[in-house]
């Protein structure tokens, strides 16, 4: 995928392009923050940069992996990875994203799903879905903003794992999202 300009104006320009190993530190502090502070990601331990670049390489070798960036430098990014190891499941992947903290309600993350919807078509990939930390109630680790930025990209719920995830010291949820964008013939 080459660079393709997404949006912006003259003082602040929006390209997405696909992440590169090099990418991996930037990526890692974005996502260190949701891994130490939230319970977005139920990892407990931030990965080494070793892990990180690992996980990129991994991902690329059969998904694209995009990073959004303004002004040049970047302020979140977005992947697709295996939904079920299984041939059956080909066509389907699960979609992560992950914005610079305060970044989030600028329109990055639309312009990031969307390519990265774009190129998943491309693929032959028709069905998305994404897991997602859910809060009995919301509090200071989790709120609902995540689900309900899957819902303004056209992902409908499809089911819930009742307190299956525990971090900080309480138990949250997850949902399974879900997003056709292609004809199952």
């Amino acid at each position: 995928m080459n660079t393709v300009v997404s949006g912006g104006d003259a003082e602040a320009p929006v390209s997405v392009r696909e992440a590169t190993v090099e990418d991996a530190p930037r990526l890692l502090e974005i996502y260190s923050y949701y891994v130490e502070n939230t319970a977005i990601t139920f990892e407990y331990d931030v990965p080494t940069p070793e892990e990180f670049r690992g996980r990129i390489e991994r991902i690329k070798t059969r998904y694209p992996y995009l990073v959004i960036e303004k002004d040049g430098v970047i302020k979140g990014y977005a992947y697709a990875g295996v939904f079920k190891d299984r041939a059956a499941y080909d066509r389907s992947c699960e979609m992560s994203i992950y914005l610079e903290r305060g970044a989030a309600g600028q329109g990055l993350g639309r312009m990031l799903y969307e390519a990265l919807e774009e190129a998943l078509r491309k693929q032959g990939i028709l069905n998305l879905y994404a897991c997602i930390g859910y809060p009995n109630t919301p509090d200071e680790y989790l709120d609902y903003n995540s689900a309900r930025f899957h819902e303004h990209m056209g992902y409908s719920k499809v089911g819930t794992f009742h307190q299956c995830g525990y971090k900080f010291g309480r138990w949250y949820s997850m949902i399974w999202m879900e997003k056709m964008i292609g004809e199952h013939t």
